[in-house]
């Protein structure tokens, strides 16, 4: 079922016959109309405070398995056109990645409009809490780029349904621990089908982003053996990287980090990292990375087979975050969510088997299992809180 809140004049005006009304079967075409860009979305709410500045979307995706569960974006947007965009793109990933996660969530996501540098305040998190609070459990938050365990705990202070908490608020923490964690061990698996061993040892693995979860990751690879190239637009977060691994070697952008000798590249920052322009110069074997909606578009999948590169689907690879944060929701355990999150090693070969055995691309594969998981164990019905 899908529906989009937004808001009905409170008093429409008579029909004049400059405007006749419109009959109960007067039908619009298809690409006509907010509806058109949902994609199968449930649900869009727009949420705006003028005191505090507030602009943001909460998409939920769906709920066929259970509550939809999603980070918070903040971030300055071009405009709000690009922000719907995003939120959507992002709020369908989540569905798919609780379900090949074998979690009991739909999905669901939200952006806030600015740059959190500038405009994050207390009164801005808690009235963007608010209006969580009003799905009243249909949409669980968390963090996402530009928002943090402390600002999850601002929100909770105007609201019941958050997740990645700070440790001192009963929380998991920082989600990007674990998130990091299932990319390293989705990239054990790519490994073991190119190169036959589950280990990067030996391997030049390329970085691009290394902010929350890339710096996580790359001490991942340090510690199975691998050789290390990294960039990030941040100069600051190469420098932490380096200063604290100087073995560790930076070039100065993406573009020049796909066109070096590496055998994996990880893109851990914004989406559409997977162009056909890069996929053109691209030498690594195998690309496995945390940043969502890699694949600038349909067909880049298949440019990537046809090169002799493995894609490890980044909804698949990067779920460790989702675990950490769900993992909340019964009484956080480190122990207990690091062991499924360990977990995406196994998920990511059984897509590669998959894909080989049904002849498809992974990311194919990995939305074939989402999708079959949703559709014999899902609801039918609008998840609805228990009254």
């Amino acid at each position: 079922m899908n529906s989009v809140a937004s808001p009905l004049p409170a008093s429409p005006a008579a029909p004049s016959a400059a405007s006749p009304a419109l009959s109960p079967d007067t039908s619009l075409p298809a690409s006509a109309g907010v509806f058109a860009e949902l994609d199968g979305h449930e649900q869009v709410v727009f949420c705006a405070d003028e005191a505090s500045g507030l602009r943001a979307i909460i998409a939920i995706h769906s709920t066929a398995l259970g509550p939809a569960l999603g980070g918070t974006r903040f971030y300055p947007y071009a405009d709000e056109g690009a922000a719907l965009t995003d939120v959507l793109h992002l709020a369908k990933g989540m569905s798919y990645k609780a379900a090949l996660a074998g979690l009991d969530l739909g999905g669901g996501k939200a952006v806030i409009i600015g740059d959190p540098a500038t405009m994050k305040s207390e009164a801005l998190l808690r009235a963007y809490g608010r209006f969580v609070q009003s799905l009243r459990g249909r949409y669980l938050t968390a963090c996402d780029v530009g928002t943090y365990s402390e600002d999850m705990d601002v929100i909770a202070r105007e609201c019941d349904f958050v997740t990645g908490r700070t440790v001192e608020h009963g929380g998991a923490g920082d989600s990007s621990v674990l998130t990091a964690y299932g990319v390293f061990q989705g990239m054990r698996a790519a490994a073991e089908v190119v190169w036959g061993e589950p280990s990067l040892a030996g391997r030049t693995v390329g970085v691009a982003g290394v902010g929350k979860v890339g710096h996580h990751l790359v001490e991942h690879l340090l510690e199975d053996g691998a050789d290390v190239v990294v960039t990030d637009v941040s100069a600051a977060a190469v420098r932490r990287v380096l200063d604290a691994h100087p073995e560790v070697r930076a070039v100065p952008t993406t573009e020049d980090l796909v066109a070096e000798q590496i055998d994996v590249y990880a893109p851990c920052a914004l989406g559409n990292a997977l162009t056909d322009d890069v996929v053109a110069v691209l030498r690594a074997r195998v690309v496995c990375g945390a940043a969502n909606n890699q694949l600038a578009h349909d067909g880049v999948e298949k440019l990537l087979a046809d090169a002799g590169v493995l894609y490890a689907p980044d909804y698949c690879v990067n779920a460790g975050g989702l675990i950490q944060v769900a993992d909340e929701l019964v009484g956080f355990d480190f122990a207990r969510a690091r062991k499924r999150a360990a977990g995406i090693y196994d998920t990511t070969r059984e897509v590669f088997r998959i894909a080989e055995r049904e002849d498809v691309p992974p990311s194919v594969a990995a939305d074939r299992i989402a999708e079959r998981r949703m559709a014999t164990i899902g609801r039918r019905d609008l998840w609805l809180p228990v009254r």
